[in-house]
């Protein structure tokens, strides 16, 4: 196993994430075939375990506390994380915290994170009516969290607003990190803004929800002949290996099989060649099929709506690839008339774009793809009704 420096921390570069438990029929956690991955991954050097309060409904803590209950609290690191991207009244610091600790069966938590700061909740995280950031300072000064950091699927102007102030309490950051991401969401400029205050990097989605995993035939040829003994998502892993600053890697590992490769990849260190990064990345913006939009900020000048159109097209870009939740967790944030339905089409914008794109029609079709999103809001419903209901169960 690979392993990388983290203050006074040896920890491995592939971590064991656990949104994507497996599952049984009914859609609960196969608690047995959790634990065959948890003790297969002690063994091989994996000890670095990553879940959240709303994972499976509330359930993955209560899984994977009871997997890592068999072995000695020091031979492993747990990592969990505080809901404020879903807040609401009874969702207090410490009663999550408490919450928390009591369901992975542990007195303390080795690394802690804000749950996904970003444009739609970092209002929230700074309020002082609900004290988030200082009470968690505060138990890391206890000895209950040895290190605070946040995740965050934000933009990169929201993680620089938010690290301005906040930089000295947090120790680490997770965002989403892959070779389509490198540019779709600016992951080199995002990895560089961290580089910068010396905070690192921890990587989640390495393979895009498997998207990366499995690619088109023409892509995977492509890569096998580079590479004939590695697979899709080992070649998205060698892509983050040597990332200046990446200390671990997390892959949502749902079945043995995924587990076994991983750990085979992350076995040495054998990261691309600048030829093959740049064969990677092509494939990457080809799967993306971007829009070519430089962020000139020409089209924002003469908008008579004042739309960020920049931003719209850059959500635009990554909703084509993926239609996630996280994209449109942006526009949550906006208001009602900065949305992109709010465009008028005078075409004003598409006059003066230098790279000519049809920026009305393109709104258009952001707007109809927005409609078919969840919005995280009725996300957070539903897991807040599966966490009620787990919790009217545990009373029984």
């Amino acid at each position: 196993m690979i392993y990388s420096m983290f203050a006074d921390k040896e920890l491995p570069l592939l971590g064991f994430g656990t949104m994507r438990l497996p599952t049984l029929p009914d859609g609960s956690i196969d608690a047995a075939a959790t634990q065959e991955m948890v003790d297969c991954a002690m063994a091989n050097g994996v000890n670095y375990f990553d879940t959240a309060y709303p994972y499976h409904g509330g359930n993955s803590e209560l899984v994977i506390g009871q997997a890592l209950k068999k072995y000695p609290r020091d031979s492993f690191y747990l990592a969990t994380k505080y809901p404020g991207h879903q807040i609401a009244s009874e969702y207090n610091p410490a009663e999550i915290f408490e919450d928390q600790l009591k369901k992975c069966q542990v007195e303390y938590f080795d690394f802690y994170l804000l749950h996904n700061v970003s444009e739609l909740c970092l209002d929230v995280y700074e309020d002082a009516k609900w004290g988030i950031i200082d009470y968690f300072v505060a138990q890391k000064k206890a000895g209950r969290i040895k290190h605070l950091g946040f995740s965050s699927h934000g933009s990169l102007s929201m993680m620089a607003d938010f690290l301005s102030r906040h930089y000295a309490e947090m120790e680490f950051c997770q965002i989403q990190l892959n070779y389509i991401d490198w540019t779709l969401q600016q992951g080199a400029e995002k990895c560089q803004l961290l580089g910068s205050y010396g905070i690192p990097t921890w990587v989640m989605e390495p393979v895009r929800g498997g998207k990366l995993a499995a690619l088109p035939a023409e892509h995977s040829a492509a890569l096998h002949a580079a590479r004939p003994d590695h697979s899709d998502a080992a070649w998205a892993f060698r892509f983050l290996q040597d990332i200046p600053g990446v200390k671990v890697i997390l892959s949502g590992m749902s079945n043995m099989a995924q587990m076994q490769e991983n750990i085979a990849t992350f076995s040495d260190w054998n990261p691309l060649t600048p030829e093959e990064k740049e064969l990677l990345l092509g494939i990457g913006e080809t799967m993306a099929d971007a829009l070519p939009c430089t962020g000139c900020r020409y089209c924002t000048d003469g908008c008579p709506m004042e739309l960020d159109i920049p931003t719209m097209i850059n959500a635009y870009n990554d909703i084509k690839f993926h239609a996630a939740a996280n994209a449109k967790m942006l526009f949550e944030s906006m208001p009602e008339d900065k949305q992109p339905q709010c465009c008028i089409a005078c075409g004003a914008c598409t006059q003066i774009c230098p790279q000519k794109i049809d920026i009305p029609t393109v709104l258009a079709d952001l707007a109809e793809r927005l409609k078919d999103i969840p919005s995280w809001r009725e996300i957070s419903r539903q897991r807040e009704e599966a966490r009620l209901a787990l919790k009217a169960q545990q009373g029984k």
